[in-house]
């Protein structure tokens, strides 16, 4: 089916059944978790796994797609009015759209980060609708030994960029391969490491798991380190246009934005972050004014907001057409599939057409709906910091316990719960990222499936793995990805000691 058609029918499904209505309540729910600092897009999926089951898989992505592309948007309100960013994408943002808004300029930066993500939101959707397919094609020609290749490219590459060392991402990454493991093995019917315990031969539900490193042991953190936030809001003031300077001076950096944000989303760099900075230093580097840049360059503002927003659309691609997720919020997605009985993949496409481009359809929806919300409600969003932290706290704590609940009715879900929750607030105290803990308990047994699959296909010879052009290619890329940062942290450090 072509693109185009395809995309026709994805409409369709946005606007049939309330889907619609999902669209709009993810995209206000994304939108408010991307303004309070501590919950992001990420915690967000994560809380709502378990509500969103009765809503079929259509309505529950729909909701989901709108959170995300939400959380994006309104990580910047409070970027610039409070110099607080509610969203990790969103941090860059700060350093000129708080300067504007401490000059008086604060509508016109609001103005321009909404507009600069409408439009390469925009764009980095219709870059979805045209590569996710063309991956697809491609990902068809992939046997097992390739299939494992990538995932462990995917494993280098995540535990190499997010956290603070490669040496604590793989550390997270070896913990979530580890909890993939427990319950019965499906080829064998042996259990494994469920030491008796009854409840955990079906293996570790990922859903208390995400819920657990990610809810609770976020809480755990706020309560351990409390902080006043100190922080006050800029006058929004009434509402005034952007000048036609402001324009002329942004609509460059929009589309460099989502130049830069689209193609680095899609790859396994670690999820918005490097994306915006990578905009910010182009944008200085560009800019007739650089001087201007920390003091209230509204390049500043429109670059990175652009970026921010063609990424979350960047992402999408290798999750839906590859299953191989490249953020937190993907990896959660991940999970939501599964817990839906569907497998990311090429085959998606043609299985579940109504999901994929009704899913893709609703994010062109969902750019327009925020594009109207965050324009005039700006001041009612800031509001938002008001709520106190022990309140936020507790209610996502209340949330986050009868979420797992419901489940499977079980009481000992909820204390597995509690119990990686205590492991998920060790590991941000230690600085050990957790993202990778999940990508490794998602995607482990998935690894194992295809490594089996390929040893039985080759009679047990390991050397198919890298004597097939592509598997050995890819193998060498996941090697490179653990050696290259290495390697150019010893060479630096030999340059900084001979200077």
């Amino acid at each position: 089916m072509e693109p185009t058609s395809a995309l026709l029918q994805g409409f369709a499904v946005v606007l049939q059944d309330g889907n619609l209505l999902w669209a709009f309540v993810g995209v206000v729910l994304g939108t408010i978790v991307g303004i309070l600092p501590g919950i992001g897009p990420a915690l967000t999926v994560a809380l709502l796994l378990p509500v969103t089951f009765q809503l079929g898989p259509v309505g529950a992505f729909i909701m989901f797609a709108g959170v995300y592309a939400g959380a994006m948007y309104g990580g910047s309100t409070t970027s610039i009015l409070m110099n607080t960013p509610g969203e990790s994408g969103a941090m860059i943002t700060a350093i000129d759209g708080h300067r504007m808004a401490r000059a008086g300029r604060a509508s016109a930066a609001l103005a321009t980060a909404a507009i600069g993500s409408f439009v390469a939101g925009t764009l980095g959707v219709v870059g979805l609708t045209v590569a996710a397919p063309a991956l697809a094609e491609v990902a068809l020609r992939f046997g097992p030994a390739e299939y494992f290749a990538l995932i462990l490219v995917a494993f280098a590459t995540i535990s190499s960029v997010l956290g603070a060392s490669p040496l604590r991402g793989l550390l997270s990454l070896f913990l979530g391969l580890a909890l993939g493991l427990v319950g019965i093995d499906l080829q064998t019917g042996q259990a494994r490491y469920t030491f008796g315990i009854p409840h955990l031969l079906d293996g570790i539900d990922v859903v208390v798991v995400v819920i657990g490193l990610f809810a609770v042991g976020e809480v755990l953190l706020l309560a351990a380190a409390p902080r006043a936030d100190g922080a006050s809001a800029a006058r929004v003031g009434g509402w005034t246009w952007m000048t036609r300077t402001d324009l002329r001076r942004s609509w460059k950096p929009w589309l460099r934005g989502a130049g830069v944000g689209f193609p680095l989303g899609a790859l396994p760099i670690g999820g918005a972050e490097i994306p915006t900075f990578l905009s910010y230093w182009m944008e200085k580097k560009l800019s007739r004014h650089p001087e201007e840049f920390g003091r209230g360059a509204i390049e500043g503002v429109a670059g990175p907001e652009a970026a921010n927003n063609a990424a979350a659309a960047g992402v999408l691609v290798p999750l839906l057409t590859l299953g191989l997720p490249t953020s937190a919020t993907a990896a959660i997605m991940l999970a939501a599939f599964q817990q839906h009985n569907l497998q990311p993949g090429p085959l998606l496409f043609t299985s579940q057409p109504e999901l994929v481009w009704g899913l893709i359809a609703s994010l062109y929806a969902g750019n327009v709906m925020l594009l109207v919300l965050n324009l005039p409600l700006a001041p009612l969003w800031a509001r938002l910091l008001a709520i106190p932290r022990p309140l936020l706290a507790a209610g996502i704590v209340l949330f986050a316990t009868v979420g797992t609940y419901s489940l499977n009715g079980s009481l000992f879900d909820v204390g597995l719960m509690y119990g990686i929750g205590l492991v998920g607030f060790a590991m941000r105290r230690l600085d050990v990222p957790v993202a990778p803990a999940v990508i490794g308990l998602i995607l482990g047994p998935l690894a194992e499936q295809q490594l089996r699959r390929a040893l039985a296909i080759a009679e047990g010879d390991v050397t198919v793995l890298f004597t097939r052009p592509l598997s050995g290619a890819l193998l060498l890329l996941a090697a490179a990805a653990l050696v290259l940062p290495w390697l150019l942290r010893r060479a630096r450090g030999a340059r900084e000691s001979a200077s």
